[in-house]
């Protein structure tokens, strides 16, 4: 067994997965989730509260649904955080917020990077996520070796916020995919196509995409793939994309779309599963579609 420690605070979806990929590294990982029994159940030392987690590791994980929870939590773990630690936020959160936090954190004497990831649960459950870092480079480099057993590409995005606002951008372009494929596959249906064959002439055609090629071949035979984002986090995801344009004063033309759509989505009650029942409710609307092909 390795001496290797981190600690891990959000054992939730996604940071469940890579918690257990870093234990089945031989990395011991000092593990906290306001669920109980969340850090047993993927192999992490439990610890009492994101102070504690703190107080025991030099470099500590966060994967948290965003600012409005990360903000409290590193500030009630800096007053406990050994001199010269890392904190690395794994999840997706506001860059502005991120910017405030590392200056926080460095006025302490800690290390705070942002790291943003994509892959979703799958990739999380492979170690091959990409990550998106910002802040300081050499810091990045030290801790390779925690990122080794979780993700296949880490990138070096520039200056603290850098990491948050590539997976920004990352992201919406992610919800708008989603959104429109599904819709057009309602379309399709409606018209009377064999989905499948579609997905054939998009992903050979102009039209091909993430959605196209890697979630909707599993949705027309029935899997939707659960495990992975949800729509409210979809949602999210957007409006913090369009909070990020409007510091940055560039135009939002086209949020409008995923907005409505994953939107529509959480009202009918989709909110809380895997985003790509956006799709059914697109269907919900339009007379009740379904894109499964019969038998499925």
């Amino acid at each position: 067994m390795s001496e290797r420690s981190v600690g891990f605070i959000g054992l939730g979806n996604m940071g469940g997965r890579m918690t257990r990929r870093l234990v089945d590294a031989g990395i011991q990982v000092i593990g906290f989730d306001t669920r109980a029994g969340a850090a047993e159940e993927v192999g992490a030392v439990a610890a009492a509260d994101p102070a504690d987690v703190a107080a025991r590791a030099d470099v500590v994980l966060l994967s948290l649904p965003d600012s409005h929870v990360v903000e409290p939590v590193v500030r009630a773990l800096l007053p406990a955080a050994r001199s010269g630690a890392t904190i690395v936020d794994l999840s997706t959160a506001s860059p502005s917020s991120t910017v405030e936090l590392h200056t926080a954190a460095a006025a302490q004497g800690v290390r705070y990077l942002d790291a943003g990831i994509s892959g979703g649960a799958a990739a999380a459950e492979k170690g091959t996520l990409t990550i998106m870092a910002g802040g300081d480079a050499d810091a990045l480099a030290e801790i390779a070796w925690v990122f080794e057993p979780i993700a296949a590409h880490v990138h070096h995005m520039g200056a603290s916020g850098a990491g948050h606002t590539a997976k920004l951008l990352n992201n919406f372009l992610n919800a708008v995919s989603l959104a429109a494929t599904a819709e057009v596959m309602v379309a399709g249906r409606k018209a009377g196509l064999d989905l499948p064959q579609l997905l054939d002439v998009l992903n050979s055609s102009s039209g091909v995409n993430f959605a196209t090629q890697n979630r909707f071949p599993h949705i027309v035979r029935g899997d939707y793939l659960e495990g992975g984002l949800t729509g409210r986090l979809m949602t999210k995801d957007v409006a913090l994309y369009v909070d990020l344009l409007g510091r940055l004063g560039v135009p939002t033309l086209n949020a409008a779309g995923p907005l409505a759509s994953f939107g529509l989505a959480e009202n009918l009650g989709y909110g809380d599963q895997i985003s790509n029942r956006v799709v059914d409710a697109i269907g919900d609307v339009a007379g009740g579609v379904r894109v499964q092909e019969k038998g499925n």
